[in-house]
């Protein structure tokens, strides 16, 4: 079990990790 909940906070952190380089692209293109 607890593996799988480490694993599931890695995937977590790499979707947050996507939205924020998606912001920055937008802010740079302002």
């Amino acid at each position: 079990m607890g593996n799988l909940k480490k694993k599931r906070r890695k995937k977590i952190s790499k979707h947050k990790r996507r939205k924020r380089l998606k912001s920055m692209r937008q802010k740079t293109k302002k």
